[in-house]
Formats: structure tokens, sequence, C-alpha cells
């Protein structure tokens, strides 16, 4: 795929997000890679991976999501920020990324009711969601096979969710160094459950039934964070138009339009209070989940644009959703130039693409991905792949393949 001449877009204009200079729009868009240690530290494999990612940049990189506590997830292989040995191994990441020139963002994380009921099990914790419902009869299955059963959060839950959530703030700016926070709001867990209405969050007290009580909990949590950290350093990820791990999507209740802008309203409201966050980072209806939506697709289904949330929001956006998918990336021109206030994420083509920023400017070829790589445990597909005019190709045998993650700290 030949790369167009980006380099007169605003792609590469510089632009201030909270009171962080970028001198290049291009993001990192968050991505699990599954590569920290088996006991959720960051480990010499990611800090290589966003320091590769970091040269040369000099834009933003949001981290793969990140658990906020142990009861926050677990997935295995996945970082957390809930102890000071976490943060200091973070530390080591973001002084690397620091020293590149490049910002950087930490998405917190809580899965919810699609947590590991396996690892819920082996550490002792609760398997909790909005209310007391299964994902999908697998999801059931797999919580009987682990000998655990979900529960509806309680409301002295939803206080500790809470409490994790400023403890992890606190210990991503204060000793991680992060740059920013980006609360998970989006995909299924646990923030967009409690959006959810009917088989997901059936709630008759005051986080379930009318949109504002189902929005409660997340902008509880946002006010407490921007009493913590500040607005300038937090920011949220939507994804209104998916339809996963329980989402409505388009045929949620009710449509996402009305649901998420009411979300983004208080969000602005908090805005003309003097608390604007960084930015709002929103999927793009192109990506469902971890696969592409067509436009025809789209169509068919009745599903729109994000054009409503810029309406609403007016601040700045982080949109991601297939912009490198499409030869000449018509859609990332078409919407990095329409306004001043708009960045683009990727994430697919930045794993195999550890020079992305520069590729894009330069007009250069992009190297496929392997999505069959981006969940494994070693560094096979993940440090493995070169920069433009690097035409080695590591096999899976190879010694640098075979390396398998050890904590920063």
């Amino acid at each position: 795929m030949t790369v167009p001449d980006l380099r007169e877009t605003n792609l590469f204009k510089p632009i201030k997000v909270g009171n962080v200079d970028l001198t290049t729009r291009v993001t990192f868009a968050p991505t699990t890679r599954t590569r920290a240690t088996d006991d959720f530290v960051p480990s010499q494999l990611q800090l290589q991976y966003y320091g590769d990612r970091s040269e040369n940049n000099g834009g933003l990189i949001i981290t793969e999501a990140t658990f906020v506590s142990k009861q926050g997830g677990l997935y295995e292989n996945v970082p957390g920020i809930w102890s000071e040995r976490q943060a200091k191994a973070w530390r080591t990441i973001t002084d690397k990324v620091h020293h590149n020139n490049t910002a950087i963002s930490v998405q917190l994380w809580n899965l919810g009711r699609v947590a590991s009921p396996k690892l819920a099990k082996e550490h002792g914790l609760k398997l909790l969601g909005p209310s007391a419902i299964y994902e999908n009869e697998a999801s059931e299955k797999a919580a009987q096979e682990a000998g655990i059963e979900i529960q509806a959060a309680t409301i002295e839950d939803i206080e500790n969710f809470k409490k994790e959530y400023v403890v992890a703030a606190k210990l991503a700016t204060e000793v991680a160094g992060f740059d920013f926070i980006e609360v998970h709001s989006a995909h299924g867990y646990l923030f967009d459950q409690f959006l959810q209405g009917k088989g997901v969050n059936e709630r008759t007290d005051q986080y379930g039934g009318t949109i504002e009580n189902r929005a409660r909990f997340l902008l509880e949590v946002i006010d407490l964070l921007i009493d913590t950290v500040g607005a300038e350093k937090l920011a949220i990820r939507l994804s209104p138009w998916a339809d996963v791990q329980g989402s409505g999507g388009v045929n949620g209740d009710p449509h996402p339009i009305v649901l998420y802008g009411y979300v983004l309203s208080e969000l602005e409201k908090r805005a003309h209070q003097g608390n604007r966050l960084a930015y709002v980072s929103i999927v793009e209806p192109r990506v469902n989940g971890v696969t592409d939506v067509s436009d025809e697709e789209a169509v068919e289904k009745g599903i729109a644009n994000n054009d409503f949330i810029l309406d609403i929001w007016k601040g700045v956006v982080v949109r991601s959703g297939a912009y490198l998918s499409s030869p000449g990336y018509p859609n990332l021109i078409k919407d990095v130039n329409a306004n001043d206030r708009t960045l683009i994420g990727a994430g697919r083509f930045w794993t195999s693409n550890p020079d992305l920023v520069q590729r894009l400017k330069n007009g250069q070829k992009l190297t496929p991905y392997d999505r069959s790589t981006f969940y494994l445990d070693t560094n096979y597909g993940y440090n493995t792949w070169r920069e433009y005019g690097d035409d080695t190709v590591v096999s899976e045998d190879d010694p640098e393949s075979k390396k398998t993650p050890v904590a920063l700290a």
C-alpha cells in the first residue's frame, strides 16, 4: 500500500492537549498486547516496545489498558498500576518516552463482568458486574467451571471501585510520571456496562434505570479524578457504536446518540465550569471490537457516524478506527482536516510499524500486521518488527522472538 503525502495535512501540525504541546497528531491508540509479567508488572519487552515507538515521534502514546486493581481484572500478562512496584516499572517506560520528546497517557481499566472467572477464582476475587447477569452462555459456563458466580456490585463495591481509581490515578501521575490518565469507558467493560440497559445493567437503585442513573458511576469517578489529578490530565474513551460484550450499539436502549450524547453533554458542562478534560477518545463505527465494519454494512445496520460527538464536545478528540486500512487514507485526511482539534489514533499498524510516524510523514509503505501474534506472551510479533528499509525477517524460533517478560521493578 502506497502512502499519500500527508505532510500538508493537519496530521503534522502542532497541537496543545491539556498542558502538553505535541508536534504531531498521529496518536498511538491503546492496544492490549499481553507482554507484562505473570504478576501484572510492566516488562523489559514493553520498555522496548514503547521506547521504539516514541522515537522521532513527538505525539501522544496511549498505553494498553492497565488494571486499576486486582478486582478490576484480570487477564493474563496484562499490566496493572495499583502498587508502587508497578508504578515504578511504568516510570522506566515513561522516562524513555519523555526522553524521546513524546507524551504518554495510561488507560485505566476495570473489566467488570467480563473478567476471567479462572483468574478471579485463583486470586480470591469476586466476579462483579452492574447486575448478576453473564455476558453470554459461554461466560456463564466458564464461571461455573471456575467455581465462581457473578454478583451484582454492591454500593460498597462501587465505593471501592472509586477509591481504586483514585489510587491508580495518583500512582500514575505522581510515581509513574504519566502525562495523562484515560478512563476506559468503552467496549463493554465496567463503566460501559453501567451505561447499558436491559441484559447488562438492570439495577433499581441510583445506578440503574434512567440514563442519568446509569451514567452516575462514570461521572462520579470523573469528578473524583478531576479533583485528584486535574481535568487537564484526564481523558476518557467511548465507543458509542460498538455492540460487543453486551454493549447495545445502534440497537441500544436508548440509541447511542442519546446515551453517549448525555455523557458528552455532562463532560462539556464540566468544561464550561473550568474543568475541560484533556481529550475525549472515540472509536469510529468502522471498527466493532476487533472487527472492521464496511460502509455498506454500516448503512445496512443503520449505524451513523461520530459527528454528533463533535457537535456536543468542543475539546480535543482522538479518533481511532481503521484509518490506515483504506488506500489513500481518505477518512484520515477528511477527519484530521475537518477542524483544528482532532488527533488520529492507530493501533494495529503501529504494532508492525514501529516507525509509523516517519512512514506516514515520508509517504512510505506500511508493513501489514499479523493478528495471530497480538496476544502471545513472548517477544515474537512484538519487538520483532523492523523499521522501513530493514527487510530482516525474524522467525518465531529466533532467540529474540523467544524472549519472555521480565519485570522492570
